[in-house]
């Protein structure tokens, strides 16, 4: 036979291929001899494969794919693949995180090992139902994790957030230890109270509803319920996402509105088993106390001797308090070729810098993943937390009246008044309802008592490569006990005591089904989910009312034995049930990771809504271009990434009460009762809400489009978005005058509320060495928030606290305006004879509420946050500041507590009121002398750690030792407390914006503490 070859520019092997050369396509039948590596290349082989991560641990998901071909497989759960491939052929291995890498086929058995990608587009984000790489998204999200949540003392999961995303604005409550905490996202977009996100903890969406009782009203005002979120430990927490705009947050649907934000707690840690022990000490104290007159400059104002009793008291200093804190975290993770474990054991203790409030708080999560069948096909996670959290509350009120509560007799209390009388006795001033700030401690005791249980097991089960079908199973139960109690006293107020217990019981069930399917072949990759959801909220509660209590110094405390200490007073109690049915789905699409689509749709259905709309549908759609991966920039030296993206998508509201459209009756006392409903009134049953079949939900419609960038090797990378986001079919309660003047009817009116704003994130490695990191980055964004087409002239909200205010309002929603803006008389300064002046607007010589007019509105138009971290060697160094611009707070404590007309009543003032040139009998009106702007710059937090490693000791990984400073310093004109503090002065269910009434202030906190690895 004869024996020639092709070439002679390399070695050649040539085989004689006989009759078999005759199956092989495109060979000549006549036969002939072919190199070995052209004949390898057309045989078929299986070739089986193991995929492992930087340390050596399999990967499980990891796709592996025959370059050019739609020919692909995924890894199993022990980083095993099988795939049938030609000799010679191209294997392209991805998996999220990590490079891909590119493997020619010589062999049948291949051990590929990945490195994690460290370009920022590569870092994935947790989304609803599942997640996503970030060079994939479409939507607006934003991912933060441990490393970025904000330092320092943190009782609830949301303070974590505090000037590290754009558009989102944490506002306190109070400073209160475990007071509540407002998030908002991108503005305020209802009227009625409330724009909290949807909060989702390792897949289980969460109720915003209370799950502790309110504080009970015993003479000095009622206070709010404490933050739901205080169970969770955040040193538990792996990350958070924010879900902004409609295309991500429409996959939860009827909940969405507000946006999301999902919380994803630890799981076990890849490598050796990792114990970890966390311990700080923390010292807090008032971090701006008011600037009320001392005794001296007290008397030098005052006109009448009378007022000076002698003394020398700064009030401040007798309620306030040098604060501890004492935290103590252990957590255990461990990671093996089947799955992983993370269990946590923490407990809290944090003083409040008033004296007598507390909050302590235990907690416990074991977290655990495995894999079963031989295949490790079936995947199951149980994630388990339970805590118990104790607050110890102080006579605080939102709706405190005149005579208010504890930091408005603090600030009112004459300064030459002494806290004891020559017998060590309590000098009880009972003036003009003015008390002793330390009596009225003395004489109070609030504390609640909640545990919650939160818990769910999500299965998967792999049923082909790439389809999985997943069940979620969770629940989250809670029981709260408050117990409030006013011993005996010598004010007015209850002076034969009175002690309140109320109990609240929260329950919440969860059952999902879905499937995903996930495609990846050639140039096209795809990711489908489709589900179903129910959801059922359960809650009741009882108020228990007793009256003549004994007094706590003769050993009876009511707390302990109510029923043997005083007269029952009444009784009441609740229970509610509320149920969410869900249908949802969503595609994400990529072409040649260049061209984005992502459409998803989600029906609800909510008992809380009317016959005749029972669903509500939300869909959303959103295109992503990756531009730099297109060949006139995948060679730019300069630009890493650039993708820009747009979406447009609904999403909704149903933060209302329960059984609302639905009829209320009320009975009178009287015999014989029954109902007529066209009379109204018959034999004492009164109508008292009208049904209304027609409820629907509240609708926001939201459109955005950004840009996401990366240059210089991802040394600096952001995001510019712009958002439009409207709110449609508004509920509102009002009056319904059909059967009887108190009658009323929730209903959606026409008229929208939209926001609109630029949001920028700018993230920077300015130094990237062994030895010495620096990254800066910065967030900002703007907000224009506006009141249109409302079917009635106004609306009002913001109560207003006061001698002479009883039913005035200081919020209003109008047409043209911010919502919430301030509704207030203008006023021009004092007359010759220290009289306030006002503009008569009317020009009709009378000041009354028609010469009221709209001024500023609540909503900063700015916010802004830089967060800067150096590590040098074994140091590492972090600081972050806030701050905001183009608000307004109305300073109602100012207007209440501090006016000048106090020095005509044995009160207290500030000295600006001293020398502003007013009188002392001037009557307090709402007017801009009480509006301040709200713009501050805070240092917001710093912190300063060494970290020690023992190379010999094996068993011994690092100690971090590091001190931490919280509220460090605030440059600010505002005169009050805090400027970043909003009280809950809502009317009607309409929410209050920027109204500042005597809070609980906020604390300055230095801390040091260690974080032990072994």
């Amino acid at each position: 036979m004869n024996l020639k070859t092709t070439t002679p520019k390399f070695k050649r092997y040539c085989y004689i291929v006989p009759a078999l050369l005759s199956l092989t396509a495109g060979y000549s039948a006549t036969g002939g001899i072919v190199e070995k590596a052209a004949y390898e290349s057309l045989v078929q082989q299986t070739v089986k494969g193991k995929v492992l991560d930087e340390s050596g641990l399999p990967l499980a998901g990891a796709t592996v794919l025959e370059k050019g071909t739609t020919n692909s497989t995924v890894t199993d759960m022990d980083g095993n693949f099988t795939i049938s491939a030609a000799t010679g052929a191209t294997l392209q291995i991805t998996f999220v995180g990590y490079t891909t890498q590119e493997v020619v086929v010589t062999v049948a058995d291949i051990n590929i090992s990945l490195a994690p990608d460290s370009n920022e587009l590569s870092e994935l984000l947790i989304v609803g139902y599942g997640s996503q790489s970030k060079k994939d998204v479409t939507g607006s999200v934003a991912q933060i994790s441990e490393k970025n949540f904000r330092q320092g003392i943190n009782t609830s999961a949301d303070q974590l957030l505090q000037g590290k995303v754009a558009g989102v604005r944490i506002l306190p409550a109070s400073g209160e230890p475990g007071a509540g905490v407002n998030v908002m996202i991108r503005g305020v977009g209802s009227v009625r109270s409330g724009s909290t996100p949807l909060f989702v903890v390792d897949g289980v969406p969460l109720s915003n509803d209370a799950v502790s009782p309110g504080g009970a009203n015993l003479g000095l005002g009622s206070s709010s319920a404490k933050n739901p979120l205080n169970f969770l430990n955040p040193s538990d927490i792996e990350s958070m996402t924010v879900l902004k705009d409609a295309s991500a947050a429409a996959i939860y649907g009827a909940r969405g509105s507000n946006g999301v934000v999902i919380i994803t707690t630890k799981k076990g840690a890849k490598g050796q088993a990792n114990f970890t022990f966390d311990s700080y000490m923390g010292f807090s104290q008032v971090a701006h106390k008011y600037d009320v007159l001392s005794a001296d400059e007290y008397r030098n104002a005052i006109t009448d001797p009378a007022f000076d009793h002698g003394g020398n008291t700064d009030w401040q200093d007798v309620i306030y308090r040098n604060a501890a804190t004492r935290n103590n975290s252990f957590s255990y993770s461990k990671a093996t070729d089947s799955g992983n474990y993370y269990v946590s054991v923490a407990q809290m203790d944090q003083e409040g810098i008033v004296n007598k409030s507390n909050f302590k708080r235990t907690s416990a999560r074991i977290n655990a993943a495995e894999s079963f069948l031989d295949d490790k096909r079936l995947k199951v996670n149980v994630n388990l937390t339970a805590s118990e959290s104790k607050d110890d509350g102080v006579p605080t009120s939102d709706d405190g009246g005149s005579d208010g509560q504890l930091i408005i007799h603090t600030l009112m209390a004459n300064p030459t008044r002494n806290v004891f009388d020559e017998n060590g006795e309590y000098t009880n001033f009972n003036m003009n309802a003015h008390y002793n700030p330390a009596y009225l401690l003395d004489r109070y005791d609030d504390q609640t008592r909640t545990s919650r249980i939160l818990g769910n097991l999500d299965a998967s089960f792999r049923i082909i490569n790439g389809l999985e079908y997943k069940l979620n199973v969770g629940i989250d139960r809670s029981m709260a006990e408050r117990n409030t109690t006013m011993y005996p006293n010598l004010t007015d107020r209850f002076t034969n005591g009175r002690y309140v217990q109320g109990n609240v019981e929260s329950k919440n069930s969860l059952i999902e089904h879905y499937l995903s399917y996930d495609l990846l072949s050639n140039k096209h990759k795809l990711n489908a989910v489709a589900g179903f959801s129910y959801q059922k909220f359960e809650t009741s509660g009882t108020s228990f009312i007793m009256d003549r209590i004994a007094d706590r110094d003769a050993g009876i405390n009511p707390a302990n034995n109510p029923a043997f200490s005083g007269i029952q007073a009444g009784v009441s109690g609740f229970a509610q049930v509320n149920e969410l049915q869900s249908y949802f789905g969503r595609v994400d699409y990529a072409f040649n990771e260049k061209y984005l689509f992502r459409a998803s749709l989600r029906a609800d259905g909510s008992t809380r809504f009317g016959e005749n709309n029972k669903y509500g549908y939300f869909p959303s759609f959103a295109l992503g271009w990756n531009i730099s991966n297109e060949d006139f920039l995948s060679q730019s030296a300069t630009l890493n990434s650039l993708k820009l993206r747009a979406s447009w998508g609904q999403t909704g509201n149903q933060e209302v009460q329960n059984k609302i459209t639905q009829a209320s009756y009320a009975l009178s006392p009287q015999d014989g009762y029954y109902l007529y409903s066209d009379l109204g009134l018959v034999n004492g049953v009164s109508v008292g809400r009208t049904p209304n079949p027609d409820l629907k939900w509240e609708v926001v419609t939201q459109f955005n489009v950004g840009v996401d960038f990366s240059l210089w090797n991802d040394k600096l990378y952001g995001t510019v978005e712009y958002f439009n986001k409207e709110t449609t079919d508004v509920i509102l309660n009002i009056p319904a005058p059909v059967l009887s003047p108190t009658n009323s009817i929730w209903t959606n009116i026409d008229g929208s509320i939209v926001n609109s704003g630029l949001e920028l994130t700018l993230g920077s490695r300015i130094i990237d060495t062994e030895d010495f990191t620096w990254s800066l980055d910065v967030n900002a964004s703007t907000l224009k928030n506006e009141v249109k087409d409302l079917p009635v002239s106004e609306i009002y909200s913001g109560v207003i606290s006061g001698p002479g205010q009883s039913g005035v309002q200081a919020n209003i929603y109008k047409n043209g305006y911010a919502a919430g803006s301030f509704f207030l008389l203008e006023h021009t300064g004092f007359d010759e004879d220290g009289a306030n002046v006002y503009k008569d607007q009317n020009g009709d010589g009378i000041i009354d509420n028609s010469d009221r007019v709209i001024i500023e509105g609540a909503l900063p138009k700015f916010n802004f946050a830089l967060n800067s971290e150096l590590r040098w060697k074994n140091f590492d160094f972090s600081v972050s500041f806030i701050g905001q611009t183009g608000g307004y707070n109305f300073n109602n404590t100012a207007m209440n507590a501090l006016n000048i007309n106090n020095l005509a009543s044995d009160r207290n003032t500030t000295m600006d009121y001293v020398n502003s040139g007013a009188n002392q009998a001037n009557a307090p009106q709402i007017s801009t002398l009480y509006l301040e702007k709200s713009d501050f710059l805070r240092l917001n937090t710093a912190r300063l750690g060494y970290t020690l490693k023992l190379a010999n000791v094996n068993w011994f990984d690092s100690i971090n030792l590091y001190v931490t400073g919280q509220n460090l310093f605030t440059i600010t004109n505002y005169s009050g407390y805090d400027p970043l503090i909003n009280s809950p002065k809502a009317s009607a269910g309409n929410q209050s914006i920027g109204i500042d009434y005597t809070a609980y202030p906020t604390a300055r906190t230095y801390l040091i503490g260690a974080t032990l690895k072994f």
